[in-house]
């Protein structure tokens, strides 16, 4: 196995860590969250105490405050996969006469990725400052169960705005905030989510498009070599004829990056695909993920300072116009005026 092999897998399990320890961060109540602490009460009885606060000052860096570690990541994963892509996998297929439109594919949409990238980790994603806050409180009226007038952020000291939320990774209150987002650095709130959305699927599709290239080109070379038709002889000495299990593991050993960078890229898919569909369904029913999140708990608690103790809040999203409009929100943010006319 050499060294671009090594450092593929290096860079999956580290992305797939920090992934995992995004998910936990923040969401101290849930399985993971719980799990995590767990572990590392374990490990606190056998990790020396100094490596201990190293490690914690590091996360704290990581997962507390912007970093360009992820960015870093983002940019080192997709130029590996590319790598790949170009100097083996586009050479076989041009040597097979795959058509170049569909060569050239995962280009443009890298290209078209590399810009929204851009544009959303550029742009204001809704800021909430003092020359602006009176004219963002006039956007959204307050829905009385997550978001009710009156409370104040105690760090930037003003009044929040329905459906703002303070990051604790940039220090400051977004209007209409989703989430903040390591590998763009930047967060997710009113003004960007249309370029996060592309960036999203521009995205998926390039790791779906290098993934169809790829699996087509195995596919190919596995019948023009028809190796399906052929025998092998097995550790008994056994002539048997030629499974699934070792047409993969002779792919393996003949093309070794090609074929994990497909497996890769295929998982890559699936979760960007289910990442995409979500984000899809928030964008439809005009809520962003912490308003989802939250409204989660609503199913099993009560709201004390509007409702009796014995009755239950039913959380009802009041922003949702219709799936078209919803939508039309996204890409044109509604101003203080349109806010007024709701």
């Amino acid at each position: 196995m050499d060294f671009l092999t090594l450092f593929l897998i290096y860079l999956c399990f580290v992305i797939a860590a920090a992934a995992l320890l995004c998910v936990c961060w923040g969401r101290k109540e849930s399985f993971l969250a719980r799990s995590v602490s767990g572990a590392s009460q374990v490990l606190s009885f056998v990790i020396p105490t100094q490596l201990q606060r190293v490690t914690q000052r590091a996360l704290h860096r990581l997962f507390h405050t912007r970093s360009c570690l992820f960015v870093v990541l983002h940019v080192a994963l997709q130029a590996a996969v590319y790598g790949e892509y170009t100097w083996e996998v586009f050479g076989y297929c041009w040597e097979l006469q795959f058509h170049l439109l569909l060569l050239l594919l995962p280009y443009l949409l890298l290209a078209g990725n590399a810009v929204c990238f851009l544009l959303c980790s550029r742009a204001n994603p809704g800021v909430v400052t003092k020359s602006n806050h009176a004219s963002l409180v006039k956007v959204y009226a307050y829905d009385g169960v997550l978001f009710q007038k009156g409370i104040v952020c105690p760090t930037c000291n003003m009044e929040k705005p329905a459906r703002s939320k303070h990051c604790s990774f940039c220090g400051r209150c977004i209007h209409r905030l989703d989430h903040h987002c390591v590998w763009l650095n930047n967060c997710i709130g009113a003004f960007n989510t249309k370029f996060f959305l592309l960036y999203l699927f521009t995205l998926t599709a390039m790791a779906a498009t290098v993934a169809v290239i790829t699996a087509a080109f195995l596919i190919r070379v596995v019948l023009l070599s028809d190796m399906m038709r052929g025998t092998y002889i097995d550790d008994q000495g056994q002539e048997r004829a030629v499974e699934i299990p070792f047409l993969i593991q002779h792919l393996f050993l003949t093309f070794p990056r090609i074929v994990f960078m497909l497996g890769f890229v295929i998982l890559l898919t699936l979760v960007l695909g289910a990442y995409c569909c979500f984000n899809l369904y928030l964008a439809l029913t005009n809520q962003t993920a912490n308003e989802w999140y939250k409204s989660r708990r609503y199913g099993c608690s009560h709201q004390l300072t509007l409702q009796p103790r014995d009755r239950q809040v039913v959380y009802k999203n009041i922003y949702s116009k219709g799936a078209w409009m919803n939508l039309k929100e996204i890409f044109n943010p509604p101003t203080a005026l349109e806010g007024k006319k709701k």
